[in-house]
């Protein structure tokens, strides 16, 4: 992994970036790479704020409603649960899709201003 890593940085940085033998362990530090499902909490999480970001600025009182019944329930059920209770479902590709549909959007505004 060291080596990989410096061989990285070299790759990113190049002549910018001092590279030491304690930088190669750097790595190390950091959870994504060895710390179980540490990146889907982020892709799950991304996912939900998203979706609920979506209901929310459409208007929906309601989805506003949920989203604030989802904050109040705290650790009052398991995750899933309160999320679903919420109207956004993990267990559908449903938050997912929202959140790919966004990241489309975003993505074409920006081609289109770098045409500008």
């Amino acid at each position: 992994m060291e080596n990989l890593w410096h061989k990285l940085n070299e790759k990113y940085y190049g002549s910018a970036l001092t590279i030491d033998p304690l930088l190669d362990s750097e790595w190390s530090r950091i959870p994504h790479f060895y710390t179980p499902f540490y990146v889907y909490k982020y892709a799950t999480g991304y996912s939900c704020a998203t979706a609920f970001a979506a209901g929310i600025l459409s208007g929906d009182k309601e989805k506003l409603s949920k989203y604030l019944g989802f904050l109040q329930a705290g650790g009052s059920d398991y995750s899933l649960n309160i999320l679903k209770k919420a109207g956004v479902d993990l267990t559908t590709p449903q938050p997912v899709q929202i959140t790919l549909d966004k990241f489309a959007e975003k993505l074409k505004e920006l081609k289109m201003l770098l045409n500008e």
